[in-house]
């Protein structure tokens, strides 16, 4: 273990830089959306654009990665995605900030493709899980570092968009320097979205919903706390607060659903969080200072979704499409998130900035409702689960961590 630490605590450490480089890119682009006046449909637009980018990344990285290989492809995309935040700077026309929302999107997930596949070369196959939760853990403490960052210098300026440049291309020198073997291009399984519904339409639905919420999260977070009166010290303390309550909050949830049945636990969570949600919509009109701890809250039971949704799925399928299931419900994930800032920035058009919250409440509401919908008709694709396994923290990524999930792991031993 003691030869793994130093390229692993490397591979992480420029993984951590890279997530904090992406949570302050939110952050910047929020602040000066809201200060240029852009509409908040319009800045949900430009965030859906990196949304975009990251789903339609997800099939032209690999293809550019086999080509060239993983080395080669890394130091383009990081040139370019370190290049980005700089042109945000010179240009404020919200077309312009799509266009580069969009390619920011296609070069981060082709990082993300190349360090994961490297972080699967490191650890060994009794080691994945360990790796696994500490990229998790990483990822999420970092995204919330990133939401201070804004603080730093004139947040309205080139300062934020300097910052995150500069926090890309530092994240270049630990990964480049770690003598890693370049890993194997892989192929990742495939599988229909029709007949992953009709394996059970409650994971499908529960990794759209997910993604709705958490992409009008960070995409709409800042524009929603200007518009309730934060200083923008409360609203870093709000974006991170939110996210370290999702971090922490997904370890006591996911042991509660390795002993109950999941899907009532999912409509239970969902019920909560959307309570949770219209307390919010209330308190932002008058009490903005305690969203801070509903924050906590909301954060700790919304991003429980998506790891429920695939413990749920993978609890009704045979191990050995653990990874192909996995992959489809991350697709459907991203395919949500595109769409989330858009919605929820009209929403907030319509009705006032508060009502992201309404928008949040709403989701949680017919995704409960879909829940018990199926839970009540009975169970759907399988009378009962093929196994039960441990619940997993899961976060947005690309294929590549997947390799990680020990479920994987578990199903490649069944194989042996």
């Amino acid at each position: 273990m003691g030869k793994l630490l130093l390229p692993l605590a490397s591979l992480l450490s420029g993984v951590a830089m890279l997530v904090v480089g992406t949570g302050l890119l939110f952050s910047a682009i929020g602040a000066q959306s809201g200060a240029a006046q852009f509409s908040a449909l319009v800045t949900g637009l430009i965030m859906s654009a990196y949304f975009a980018g990251f789903v339609f990344g997800t099939y032209a990285c690999p293809a550019i990665i086999r080509r060239v290989g993983h080395i080669r492809a890394f130091a383009a995309m990081a040139s370019i995605a370190s290049t980005l935040p700089i042109l945000h700077a010179l240009w404020l026309n919200p077309w312009f900030w799509g266009a580069l929302r969009f390619v920011t999107g296609i070069c981060l997930v082709g990082l993300y493709i190349v360090v994961e596949s490297w972080l699967n070369v490191v650890a060994r196959s009794h080691q994945r899980g360990k790796v696994f939760a500490a990229y998790m853990a990483v990822s999420g403490v970092s995204m919330a570092l990133g939401q201070w960052l804004i603080l730093v210098g004139d947040r309205f300026g080139f300062v934020p968009f300097a910052l995150v440049s500069i926090l890309f291309s530092f994240a270049l020198l630990p990964i480049t320097l770690t003598p890693v073997a370049e890993p194997k291009p892989t192929e990742a399984p495939k599988l229909g979205l029709v007949e992953l519904f009709a394996i059970s339409p409650i994971g499908v639905i529960g990794a759209i919903a997910s993604g709705l919420l958490s992409g009008a999260f960070y995409s709409l977070g800042h524009v929603f706390g200007q518009g309730v009166g934060f200083s923008e010290a409360g609203i870093a303390t709000f974006m991170a607060a939110t996210i370290l309550g999702g971090a922490v909050f997904q370890w006591p949830v996911g042991h509660l659903s390795d002993r109950h049945d999941r899907r009532w636990v999912l409509f239970w969570v969902c019920s909560a969080c959307a309570a949770v949600a219209g307390a919010g919509y209330y308190l932002a009109r008058e009490h903005e200072s305690s969203l801070i701890f509903l924050g906590i809250v909301y954060g700790g039971l919304a991003f429980t979704i998506y790891g429920l949704s695939v413990a749920h799925v993978n609890d009704l399928i045979d191990r050995a499409r653990v990874l192909e299931v996995t992959g489809g419900l991350l697709l459907l994930h991203g395919i949500g998130a595109t769409v989330g800032p858009t919605l929820g920035g009209g929403l907030m058009d319509l009705m006032g900035a508060e009502s992201l919250m309404l928008y949040f409440a709403g989701v949680l509401v017919l995704l409960a409702l879909c829940v018990w919908r199926y839970t009540s008709a009975g169970p759907v694709g399988q009378a009962q689960p093929v196994h039960r396994d441990d619940y997993v923290v899961m976060g947005s990524g690309s294929q590549a961590v997947l390799q990680m999930d020990p479920r994987h792991d578990k199903a490649s031993e069944d194989r042996r």
